[in-house]
């Protein structure tokens, strides 16, 4: 049972575990993201946000307590007066867990650990806007409607050059019918040679 223990001791023993607690910390709020796995950077999480809690209230207690992990000055300063400012009004969840691939060798799972704010890019989710408009009787229109206003503009589109282009063709078309026509009445105007010529009379008596 996991009663009275209130915080992973990662395999380490005491004095190793603190070492990596100062050396994490002043990484994060020196690049505000670090990669690390899963279980430390949930374990480091709760210990960094604590901080970030206490270095809002800028006095000398809270200096001493937060000095004795971080040790470096200029990350002393830089979480007093640039990080914690960053968040007065929100009460919590200063830093954010990216899950990543599993690490090659052992399989342990990966992440980062970053602070949320300026320097980190916020994802957010992207919703739906549904634009409504009203017709001329002021009915709301669906979203139906407007897929089916849009399809019709999308096919009128592609059907005006088909268009512009079965013109072109009947007009060639028309053309070369024409001049066919042409040929041929000149080739019907033609003379016949005289010796050709026979009587309607004749032919019909040789028939009979």
């Amino acid at each position: 049972m996991n009663h009275l223990k209130g915080f992973r001791t990662l395999n380490k023993t005491h004095s190793h575990r603190k070492a990596l607690y100062k050396n994490m910390l002043t990484a994060l709020y020196k690049y505000e993201r670090i990669k690390t796995t899963l279980i430390k950077a949930k374990e480091i999480r709760r210990i960094a946000e604590k901080f970030i809690t206490k270095a809002k209230n800028n006095n000398l207690h809270n200096i001493r307590i937060i000095n004795k992990l971080i040790k470096d000055k200029e990350i002393l300063m830089k979480l007093f007066n640039e990080i914690a400012p960053r968040y007065i009004d929100k009460n919590g969840g200063y830093t954010r867990i990216i899950k990543l691939f599993k690490r090659m060798g052992d399989g342990a799972d990966m992440a980062y650990l970053e602070l949320i704010g300026e320097g980190t890019i916020i994802r957010k989710k992207k919703k739906k806007k549904i634009e409504e408009t009203k017709d001329k009787k002021g009915d709301k229109k669906t979203e139906k409607e407007f897929s089916k206003e849009s399809d019709k503009v999308k096919e009128e589109v592609k059907e005006e050059p088909k268009k512009e282009v079965k013109k072109e063709e009947k007009k060639e078309v028309k053309k070369e019918a024409k001049k066919e026509v042409k040929k041929e009445v000149k080739k019907e105007k033609k003379p016949e040679d005289p010796g050709k010529k026979v009587d309607i009379k004749e032919s019909k008596s040789k028939k009979k």
